[in-house]
């Protein structure tokens, strides 16, 4: 910890530059940060309000509080997993921890997500369902577990994807099924009884309904659901560690 911390200004200088080149030459340009869930959000609520009806109250803000999350943790897997292949020339040539990599590609999605919260607050004044604000107070809690256990995830995959190159196309399919797995474009409610406790094994379960109760529901989350999502994310964070401390010694060598 000491080390990483002496290194910050690497950290922040690999998060402005992966944040100022992700849209570079684009016409749109950083608006793209705000432009890709908007129109993920609309593709979804045709299709589930139209074509696919639910009876959900709002159906979009419903989508829109469990969906950004959900992209911020997926971005962090998947561009997360080649952080270290795409910084090869910089592994190889001077000495520096690791660790740094992951935590900037992690930190610069994590940047994305809170850039486009100012969008969810604007659709929640507007929607009429208002704002509790004694449950915003626990949303940075569910904010940093959830940014704890991505950057446990990126820390295992990344490492894991230089000895072996074929998890980077792999994670795609993981983390589109997983989306399906997890209560994001659907309420929990609606997942049979005799499922509940195999569904509930799913990591991103708690996080995503800490997000939709404190936003949508506008209430506070449940203290079980904030500790089971706390105990994940160290959990994750803890193997993804050790993994990659254990893998990281010959990072060279394979790249």
């Amino acid at each position: 910890m000491k080390e990483l911390y002496n290194y910050r200004q690497m950290i922040f200088s690999l998060v402005k530059k992966d944040l100022r080149g992700r849209y570079k030459g684009s016409v749109l340009g950083f608006l793209w940060t705000f432009v890709n869930p908007l129109l993920q959000l609309c593709v979804y609520t045709i299709v589930f309000s139209v074509l696919l009806p639910t009876n959900i109250d709002k159906y979009y803000l419903h989508l829109f509080v469990a969906l950004i999350p959900w992209i911020f943790f997926s971005s962090s897997i998947t561009v997360g997993s080649s952080s270290i292949i795409a910084q090869k020339d910089l592994v190889k040539k001077i000495y520096f921890p690791r660790e740094v990599i992951p935590i900037a590609y992690v930190t610069s999605c994590f940047v994305n997500m809170l850039l486009c919260f100012v969008v969810i607050f604007v659709v929640i004044a507007f929607s009429g369902i208002g704002f509790n604000f004694i449950a915003l107070l626990y949303l940075p809690v569910i904010m940093i577990v959830e940014y704890l256990f991505a950057l446990g995830m990126a820390m295992l995959t990344s490492a894991v994807t230089v000895y072996f190159r074929d998890l980077e196309h792999i994670l795609g399919i993981v983390t589109m099924a997983w989306m399906y797995m997890t209560p994001v474009m659907y309420s929990v409610d609606i997942v049979p009884e005799k499922y509940q406790s195999l569904f509930s094994l799913n990591p991103m379960t708690p996080v995503i309904q800490a997000y939709r109760d404190i936003l949508y529901f506008a209430k506070v989350p449940e203290l079980s659901t904030l500790a089971s999502a706390f105990v994940l994310g160290v959990i994750f964070l803890a193997v993804g560690s050790l993994v990659f401390t254990k893998l990281k010694k010959r990072f060279a060598e394979e790249l």
